[in-house]
């Protein structure tokens, strides 16, 4: 993969510059000129055969059907030189992982986020989408306090009956937390 320099476009979007780099692919800066407004685009690397690219426009259905305060937007996916990617609204703050690194969140700040946690989970459980990668990485604190879980990497639960009549799930992509 091939880093994209300032100026270069992705479809309708403009570099603006790098954002960072991970396991998973790297993320940029981008303008969309057509709403006027910057974005994050995450270029995924290492995505080549059709199961993996399948569970990618999955995952980026399961984030996109979201709409709640603490869950990232996802705006637009597609595929750039055979590589897929990721549109969402640009958050300028830092990662939870972060945060807690450099300063020690005060106990009604770690509730804080604890309830902007749980609001944002249950939204995305009562559209079905439970989340595969929780982890400090993934949640990101905005510059106004307000918790954000990145669902880049969600996995579509189907609603089901069991013979109790309780309501249960069942997982595609991902195999449920082993009790215990």
């Amino acid at each position: 993969m091939r880093e994209l320099p300032a100026g270069d476009r992705l479809g309708p979007y403009e570099i603006v510059a790098p954002l960072g780099a991970g396991a998973m692919g790297v993320v940029y800066r981008a303008h969309d000129a057509r709403l006027g407004r910057d974005v994050a685009i995450k270029i995924l690397a290492g995505l080549r055969d059709q199961v993996q690219l399948k569970r990618f426009e999955l995952e980026a259905r399961a984030a996109g059907s979201l709409n709640h305060p603490n869950i990232v937007a996802v705006h637009d996916v597609g595929v750039h030189e055979n590589e897929p990617y990721i549109v969402s609204e640009l958050l300028e703050g830092r990662t939870l992982r972060s945060l807690v690194e450099t300063q020690r969140p005060t106990c009604q700040q770690a509730i804080d986020y604890a309830v902007q946690l749980a609001r944002g989970l249950t939204a995305a459980h009562d559209k079905g989408v439970v989340h595969r990668d929780l982890k400090p990485e993934n949640l990101f604190v905005t510059v106004d306090g307000r918790l954000k879980i990145s669902h880049h990497r969600a996995g579509r639960a189907i609603q089901g009956t069991c013979r109790t009549g309780l309501p249960r799930r069942r997982w595609l992509g991902a195999q449920p937390p082993s009790p215990g």
